[in-house]
């Protein structure tokens, strides 16, 4: 990894050290710059965050400068022969591409009480953990199976950061269970808190139950069975339902598998996947009425999902509505490509190469 280490030294040559308090990738809100940290260049995807924050206005000017040296290469160039891709193909093209939502990206104070949490309470496995001492962090994937078939959660530790802003916008994530009340005794037990008892779902039959995690994330717990895919929702809140289902049919090639509104609750909201929710994670849509923006804190991060080509899909994401924040290509010192966008509503997500991927995790 000593060519990796070098190449991120280029990327702030000129910056000084930002305050113990602020050593960690942020993505409130910013698609100005993008933090090529080693966890995202070993594609595990952990902190690879915009930083325009972090670091204030003209330090974002210095670290894009540097950075847009590496991504003049020609191999960072979406104008490479065979990958251009107009409104006329793009749609067939994303719909037949192979994708996958591998995993989501999210911050948390103490990563030991999280992971204790998530085992004892959820039922999660720990998958892996690493910690990069260097770059003043940790992280740990938890799920139900292994990442080379399953949904699962990356998280990440800062050193010295203990609390986020989770924000508004921000949902919940949704778990499987085939005992909704048996689950909350089990978390009630261990310390965990119950915002929502178990009950009937609104305006519908599906019992559900709430319970926020350690650092005050919400995981909703539906009795549906068993599971292939426990791991079974990310929801997000969006400003505009019909714009968000439009760009992530068309520009992610998702299916829309229900919409529902709910006059009486003033909402509506829409599920969004590569398959059946009863064999795939879903991406939940809300829209409440009258609610076109929403505070997205700097806790939650994004979703990584594979494609057999991220030049394409870069360009199928800029043609229908999408802005790229990190352009296709290898990362600086492996051969993993990845690009990285943020939806209209300001939404990030990562695209990583399948085959890629695939080698990362050998």
């Amino acid at each position: 990894m000593s060519s990796l280490s070098a190449t991120l030294n280029l990327l702030r040559p000129s910056l000084a050290p930002p305050p113990p308090s602020l050593r960690f990738c942020d993505v409130r809100n910013s698609a100005s710059s993008y933090c090529t940290s080693r966890r995202l260049a070993l594609f595990h995807l952990g902190s690879a965050l915009p930083q325009s924050q972090l670091l204030g206005a003209k330090a974002s000017e210095l670290l894009r400068g540097e950075r847009n040296k590496l991504e003049a290469a020609p191999v960072a160039n979406l104008a490479q022969a065979g990958t251009a891709i107009t409104k006329e193909n793009a749609l067939e093209w994303v719909k037949n591409d192979k994708r996958r939502m591998l995993h989501v990206v999210y911050r948390v104070g103490d990563l030991d009480k999280t992971i204790k949490f998530y085992t004892e309470c959820l039922g999660m496995k720990l998958l892996r953990r690493r910690d990069i001492p260097e770059e003043q962090y940790s992280n740990a994937f938890l799920g139900y199976g292994p990442e080379e078939s399953n949904f699962v959660v990356e998280l990440t530790y800062n050193y010295g950061v203990d609390k986020y802003n989770i924000g508004t916008g921000f949902g919940h994530f949704g778990i499987d269970v085939e005992d909704v009340s048996k689950s909350v005794e089990l978390i009630k037990a261990k310390g965990g808190k119950v915002t929502r008892e178990p009950g009937p779902a609104k305006g519908g039959s599906t019992i559900i139950a709430s319970v926020e995690d350690p650092d005050g994330y919400t995981f909703e717990l539906l009795e549906r069975g068993p599971s292939p895919e426990p791991l079974c929702q990310v929801m997000l809140r969006v400003g505009d339902l019909d714009r968000a289902i439009n760009f992530y049919k068309k520009a992610f090639g998702m299916e829309l598998l229900r919409k529902r509104d709910y006059p009486e609750y003033k909402y509506t909201y829409a599920l969004m996947g590569y398959g059946p929710e009863d064999k795939n994670p879903v991406l939940e849509l809300t829209y409440n009425y009258g609610i076109t923006d929403y505070d997205k804190g700097n806790g939650y991060a994004q979703i990584a999902i594979g494609t057999d080509d991220v030049y394409k899909s870069a360009e199928a994401i800029k043609l229908y509505g999408g802005k790229i924040v990190l352009e296709p290509g290898p990362l600086p010192g492996i051969n993993t490509k990845i690009t990285a966008c943020l939806d209209p509503d300001g939404w990030k997500s990562v695209f990583v190469d399948n085959v890629d991927f695939m080698k990362e995790l050998e």
